[in-house]
């Protein structure tokens, strides 16, 4: 059975204790932009009549009900996290919308899926890859469940590559957003966002990480001056 190693289990407790605030602190501390990145990277997912896909990371499951929304109905959702405080909440907003038949949620970590090898025919995490402390069993786990032929996206922060825009990303991040954060949740957990994408792997390295978990096809879709980027992969 997976364990979760003490840096995995502090980052699930954390977001457990944020999570009661954390759909609205997304909203403010994006200006709303995340949902429009959210919408980018679902039109990119691959499916047909009857499909399965995967939604890792899957928090309070706004990623899940966006590909319900934007897929035909035939085609069955599954999300999963590895922190349960967000997974209820998402349950409470799935059985309030028109998808609750569509949709399942799991408690579940990247690094073990609780599914058959091939079942998804794509599977996304949206900002969520870099919570991963073992990325390479993560993606591993992802290129395990995806079918032949199927797709993933992966939707993450990234560093701007303009020196003036960087410079004012680099500001908001580290000195304006925990403070923000703090004001309506925890500090600890909003200067871990910036650190946590500050230590993310480039777009270059983490498209290598891929492309050795298996991936073929890969490509990037930047977004907002590079705020955040789209990675996409096929599994042949």
């Amino acid at each position: 059975m997976f364990r979760l190693s003490d840096k995995g289990e502090k980052i699930q407790k954390m977001f457990g204790a944020i999570a009661p605030r954390y759909d609205f602190l997304n909203r403010l501390l994006s200006f709303g932009i995340d949902r429009r990145w959210r919408t980018k990277a679902v039109r990119l997912l691959k499916y047909r009549e009857g499909s399965r896909i995967l939604d890792v990371a899957t928090g309070t499951g706004d990623v899940a009900l966006e590909i319900a929304l934007r897929t035909p109905d035939s085609v069955k959702i599954t999300g999963a996290d590895f922190c349960k405080e967000m997974v209820d909440l998402g349950a409470v907003k799935v059985a309030a919308s028109p998808y609750s038949s569509r949709i399942d949620l799991k408690v579940a970590p990247c690094e073990d899926l609780p599914f058959a090898n091939d079942t998804f025919d794509s599977i996304t995490i949206a900002f969520g890859i870099r919570n991963v402390v073992d990325r390479k069993l993560g993606l591993a786990e992802m290129w395990r469940v995806l079918r032949p032929g199927g797709r993933i996206v992966i939707l993450e922060f990234s560093t701007p590559r303009s020196r003036f825009f960087r410079h004012l990303y680099y500001f908001y991040f580290r000195r304006l957003l925990p403070v923000v954060g703090g004001l309506f949740s925890r500090y600890n957990a909003y200067k871990y966002l910036p650190d946590s994408v500050l230590e993310f792997p480039s777009q270059e390295e983490f498209s290598l990480m891929l492309a050795e978990a298996g991936f073929r096809s890969i490509h990037l879709h930047e977004l907002t001056f590079g705020i955040a980027t789209i990675y996409v992969g096929e599994k042949e």
